[in-house]
């Protein structure tokens, strides 16, 4: 590896800032360009398995995550009803050198850059910068930059290599694939809220109930205790429906539009209308991805994370699938003397297992489980093993497992990333 690499990465959410940590790692000290005009702690809850809380530990950020999100010990699988169908350890309850964690991706998004400033130093990252283009020859790449705000010409950066972890809706990715069009709509929109509330069940568990078709729910916490006992819960309602809206993070989600098919989920464990109805915040989406493509890589430039393999928000992998991208490619760089074939070597590591989790998350991901009990008692049951068996229900969770890249035993033999 050449120390002196330089590295310009566009983009200065999850995957970028994560990418900025795992390089600087490796002794090199890159730039960010973010497009928006400061950071702050947007969005709402997302979870991290232990294949991406091993890579953030790494980074020596254990001790900041569990000060910040909560430690996930179980997962439960409910019925529309109420039964239980499944419950399951997680994290370190299950057998993981890493535990799960439940956070609010904003105070995650806070952490990396605040700990990218520290380390990095604060003119690390220029903020109000959209890019636009970008040209490169055998010895360098340019970037061409616009004032995000007033959209005044920035003029060009120039690096060794490029990263672009600018979303779903990536300049770059459009760049090399320009006939993509629009992401594609599962047909399913979300609302997404957070509630101030007691803890159910352990206080660290998470929660998938219903149907698609009725209505589905997950639910977990995602904050410590306050001075009331209340923690912050995050949830979120899937509904499939034909309408579609433009995929905007900060649209207000409307009462109205989703609150009834959630009436009577009034459970032992949990009083679901009760706390949609108190919710701080409503935010909706339409559940969109973008087809697993052939090439990452153009020359010096490399897609990652959302600009490489949007996914659907399913199985707690978006996010972990981006700090995954971040970490490999560090490893790579660092053991290649040619950055150009760390780049290649990226590719062919990252490409084609980000494609399977994309196509899991199409139909095969830890929803299937809840899909194919509905199908099978459409009507309330009493004992859920008359309609699904134990080994079936196993047999589904292991898979995702293995696809997604957090197979247990697979996980803790496997060497760092990052030798």
């Amino acid at each position: 590896m050449d120390n002196s690499l330089d590295v310009l990465i566009i983009g200065g959410g999850i995957g970028g800032l994560a990418t900025a940590l795992s390089l600087h790692d490796i002794g090199l000290k890159p730039r960010i360009f973010e497009q928006a005009k400061e950071f702050r702690p947007l969005g709402v809850g997302i979870n991290l398995l232990p294949h991406s809380v091993r890579e953030l530990s790494e980074l020596g950020l254990l001790e900041e995550l569990s000060a910040t999100g909560v430690e996930t010990d179980e997962l439960r699988f409910y019925t529309q009803y109420g039964l239980e169908i499944q419950r399951e350890p997680r994290g370190t309850k299950a057998g993981y050198n890493w535990p799960q964690f439940s956070i609010h991706r904003g105070e995650l998004q806070m952490l990396l850059y605040n700990t990218v400033l520290e380390r990095l130093g604060p003119d690390c990252i220029k903020t109000n910068h959209t890019a636009v283009d970008l040209s490169q020859n055998n010895n360098n790449v340019n970037v061409f930059f616009k004032n995000s705000t007033n959209g005044e010409n920035l003029g060009k950066e120039t690096a060794d290599i490029v990263i672009a972890a600018d979303g779903i809706h990536s300049t770059i990715r459009k760049k090399y694939y320009p006939d993509e069009g629009s992401p594609i709509y599962a047909g399913i929109n979300l609302w997404r809220g957070t509630t101030w509330q007691k803890p159910f069940l352990s206080g660290q568990t998470m929660i998938l109930a219903g149907t698609l078709k009725s209505g589905k729910m997950v639910i977990y916490p995602i904050s410590q205790p306050n001075q009331d006992g209340q923690t912050l819960i995050n949830w979120v309602a899937e509904i499939r429906t034909d309408t579609y809206k433009n995929n905007d993070w900060s649209r207000i989600g409307q009462l109205e539009d989703f609150a009834h098919h959630y009436t009577d989920w009034k459970f032992s464990w949990l009083n679901v209308p009760s706390m949609i109805q108190s919710a701080e915040q409503i935010l909706e989406y339409p559940m969109v991805d973008r087809d697993p493509v052939d090439r990452w890589v153009f020359g010096r430039a490399a897609l990652l994370g959302d600009s490489a393999h949007p996914m659907y928000s399913i199985g707690a992998n978006g996010a972990g699938q981006a700090i995954l991208d971040a970490r490999t490619l560090a490893g790579l760089i660092k053991s290649h003397n040619n950055p150009i074939d760390a780049l290649k070597a990226y590719e062919v590591d990252r490409l084609p297992v980000t494609a399977g989790v994309v196509h899991a998350n199409r139909g095969d991901g830890p929803d299937y489980l809840l899909e194919i009990v509905a199908e099978r008692a459409p009507e309330p049951v009493s004992d859920i093993h008359s309609v699904i068996s134990q080994e079936e229900i196993e047999r589904i969770g292991a898979k995702y497992r293995k696809i997604t890249g957090y197979d247990r035993d697979t996980l803790n033999s496997r060497s760092s990333l990052v030798p």
